[in-house]
């Protein structure tokens, strides 16, 4: 394995993923780093990446054109970013915004979708992980909306 392929396998959310699942996340990967205040993608906005935090926090933020930006979670390293690449119509539900200094390694969602349509045994067991950042997503949002 190469440096980021090792540094994918360590990574929380694709620790003990099958060497099939393995192959289709690693496909595409690159490393990239945010500074402080950049935004790393909007609301809206076609969502085709995820981002795997390996150091650095970020915010995700509900964006509200002519209203100030919500925070709804923050999240750091060991975190996943981006899951709207998995279901139509394929765009940002939120905003994220690096907080600090933030390196990622982003993962191409479109293939990793076309191959989980492609082989169901590997989508399942993706889906069961990206379904978890879903619920804790959902969890955080309730919480925050809370007076």
């Amino acid at each position: 394995m190469n440096n980021i392929e090792t540094r994918i396998a360590a990574h929380p959310i694709t620790r003990s993923l099958s060497d099939e699942a393995f192959k289709v996340i690693i496909t595409g990967a690159r490393e990239e780093l945010f500074e402080p205040g950049q935004v790393i993608f909007r609301a809206r906005e076609p969502a085709n990446s995820i981002y795997l935090i390996e150091q650095g926090k970020v915010a995700i933020e509900a964006h509200d054109p002519g209203a100030a930006d919500r925070p709804v979670q923050t999240v750091g390293a060991g975190d996943v970013l981006g899951w709207s690449w998995l279901f139509a119509p394929f765009t940002w539900h939120f905003q994220a915004r690096a907080l600090e200094q933030t390196r990622v390694i982003r993962l191409d969602g479109a293939h990793v979708l076309c191959r989980c349509e492609a082989d169901h045994q590997v989508g399942y067991e993706i889906m069961k992980r990206v379904s978890q950042v879903l619920i804790e997503r959902l969890h955080a949002a309730i919480t925050q909306s809370k007076p």
